[in-house]
């Protein structure tokens, strides 16, 4: 059974890798072909592929709710 990969917009989502200031916790800020993340320790964003994003990310640690 694959974990829980659906996500949406201001899901909170852990990486495989921690960002280098020691933070594994990212905030989905923006969507479409790429996915723009936030880091929740430096608010530093990254913007990465649908498709390496969809490999990179381990779980949805918070859904967004409406």
């Amino acid at each position: 059974m694959m974990p829980d990969k659906t996500f949406q917009l201001h899901d909170v989502v852990e990486m495989k890798k921690p960002h280098p200031c020691g933070e594994n916790r990212w905030k989905i800020i923006r969507m479409g072909m790429d996915i723009r993340i936030k880091c929740m320790g430096c608010d530093h964003s990254v913007m990465l592929p649908r498709k390496e994003f969809g490999k990179k990310m381990k779980k949805v640690l918070e859904h967004h709710e409406e």
